[in-house]
């Protein structure tokens, strides 16, 4: 699977799905969605859990994969941004993280397996947790830290493993805003390649949190390579916070600098006044064929606010085009 996927890596510009949860919105689901036949007894509110539908809805998650397929990704990310215990234990749900991800994994690949025109790849999502081990967030209290290296090693380490017995062709760190938190899933996951002696393609992709350049900890693009450089990595990238126009520039201090294939899924532009995305599929297409003609580009897809018609637009032009050229 490595090889197939880096070779088609150099042949054409491979198309990544868009947004998972503003496809869950659609479907206006309550409490009891997220509890159904799994969790009814839980003591804490669960509704929101967009990770738990894979186990409780998971006709639902089939279904955005499989829209997400017939648009024309050729990778969709697993149901996963959440699944650790770091994360789910604003729930009380770090017994359940093993199902999470095994599950989101299952059913992303049995999607992936109706699919025979091309080859289709399921991308494991690992998120970034709702902490960071680089800032205080105390701040009369500066030396503190809400969780450590260690934690994240633990947490993204039963992850990983979850996803890989799930199914997942690749493994995608994404939405980095702190380096040392991805530093934790990176080195997590060598140690479950060495502990399994296996390898998957692994992906990186950071969010630049506003047009300073940065991201939340501070680096700069170009430090944000140069810090994770030393992993072999299947491509590195950015997503979320920008829409694809303000992305543009930092694509381009990438293209100068890393030696990797490059990745993107922008947002569908910033949000509104009530937290929407308002770019229709044409307008985004429109400004990711900017940098698609630049050549700054081997995967493309969309974050926040995407659909499987923004997918559809993007796939459009990004056939029109050749990927990236590695020197």
């Amino acid at each position: 699977m490595k090889d197939t996927i880096e070779s088609l890596l150099e042949k054409r510009i491979l198309i990544l799905d868009g947004a998972m949860g503003t496809m869950i919105q659609r479907h206006h689901l309550e409490e009891f969605d997220f509890r159904d036949g799994a969790f009814d007894d839980h003591d804490k509110p669960l509704k929101g859990n967009n990770d738990l539908l894979s186990i409780t809805r998971p006709n639902i998650i089939k279904d955005i994969h499989r829209q997400y397929f017939l648009a024309g990704a050729d990778i969709v990310e697993t149901n996963t941004f959440s699944g650790t215990s770091i994360a789910q234990s604003d729930y009380d749900l770090e017994y359940a993280v093993y199902d999470i991800n095994y599950h989101s994994s299952k059913i992303a690949k049995e999607v992936a397996n109706e699919f025979t025109d091309k080859p289709r790849f399921v991308a494991g999502s690992i998120g970034p947790t709702n902490r960071t081990a680089s800032i205080s967030p105390d701040v009369n209290d500066p030396g503190y830290r809400a969780v450590t290296f260690d934690d994240l090693v633990v947490a993204y380490t039963e992850q990983v493993n979850a996803l890989i017995d799930g199914g997942v062709d690749i493994l995608l760190v994404e939405t980095v805003f702190d380096t040392l938190n991805a530093k934790a899933a990176l080195y997590a996951i060598q140690s479950v390649f060495d502990e399994r002696l296996i390898r998957l393609p692994i992906m990186v992709s950071g969010t630049i949190t506003d047009q300073s350049g940065r991201t939340l900890t501070g680096q700069t693009t170009e430090a944000f390579l140069v810090s994770l450089a030393h992993i072999p990595l299947m491509s590195i990238g950015l997503n979320c916070a920008l829409g694809a126009n303000l992305m543009r520039p930092y694509l381009q201090i990438l293209n100068k600098t890393s030696s990797f294939p490059i990745s993107a899924h922008p947002n569908a532009g910033l949000p509104n006044e009530f937290g929407e995305y308002d770019e229709t599929p044409e307008m985004m297409a429109d400004q990711i064929e900017v940098f698609l003609k630049e050549g700054l580009i081997n995967v493309i897809g969309g974050c926040c606010g995407t659909t499987p018609e923004h997918i559809i637009e993007i796939e459009k032009r990004a056939r029109k085009y050749k990927p990236r050229t590695i020197s």
